[in-house]
């Protein structure tokens, strides 16, 4: 890692978070996009603007966890 995020050119190295999760409503989507950008800016002392979070919602329907399918718990 180069310092502040840098690379050799010295651009900054922009961060893309992948958060994989079941449907939620657009204001919690909006705090958790500000939540992880927050993390990355402190962390790596990076400007906001070069911090992406993308959010896959997985319907009920297409995921399970033990042996259920989420959408029949």
């Amino acid at each position: 890692m180069f310092p502040y995020g840098r690379n050799r050119q010295g651009s900054y190295v922009m961060p893309i978070v992948t958060v994989q999760q079941g449907p939620r409503s657009v204001e919690l989507k909006r705090e958790l996009v500000r939540q992880i950008t927050d993390a990355f800016v402190d962390a790596y002392r990076i400007p906001a603007e070069t911090v992406q979070v993308w959010i896959q919602e997985v319907p009920t329907d297409s995921w399970g966890a033990a042996g259920t399918l989420t959408a029949d718990k």
